[in-house]
């Protein structure tokens, strides 16, 4: 039923949150599980990640997008770590509910588990959040986590 299960991760709690149950759905349906981090051209992720909230820190206020994206996949590979289940990792570059649902469509993944709400401040304000577009634009089933 659940074969593969794409969860998309930000950093933040709720993607942590998401993480947690798509690990767990997989766990319990003998599936996998596919880790995606999207790295947008403008994004407020780097300033909120530095903020107090995220588990997830650049070390210098330096650090590119795509550093912090792997940052972030680190921190995932730490929470599966004792996961039995398949885990694969990914990093792709682009809107991020566009490339979600690309990916999704690409990898013929079971379902999607986003996080309600991610790290995009001021975007999701005024664009509209992540995990509303995945809902309203995927073909596929999607569970969200608050």
């Amino acid at each position: 039923m659940l074969k593969k299960i794409l969860v998309p991760v930000d950093g933040s709690e709720p993607a942590w949150r998401a993480l947690a149950m798509g690990e767990d759905l997989a766990r319990t349906y003998h599936g996998e599980l596919i880790v995606l981090h999207v790295v947008q051209k403008f994004s407020m992720s780097g300033l909120v990640l530095s903020g107090m909230n995220s588990s997830v820190k650049p070390e210098s206020p330096n650090v590119n997008a795509t550093q912090i994206g792997r940052m972030i996949l680190d921190t995932a590979k730490k929470r599966l770590a004792d996961s039995p289940c398949s885990v694969e990792y990914e990093m792709e570059f682009g809107n991020p509910a566009e490339t979600v649902i690309q990916t999704a469509k690409e990898k013929a993944v079971s379902a999607i588990v986003v996080g309600r709400r991610g790290l995009s401040g001021v975007e999701e304000f005024l664009l509209g959040s992540v995990s509303s577009k995945v809902v309203e634009y995927s073909d596929i089933p999607v569970v969200v986590v608050k």
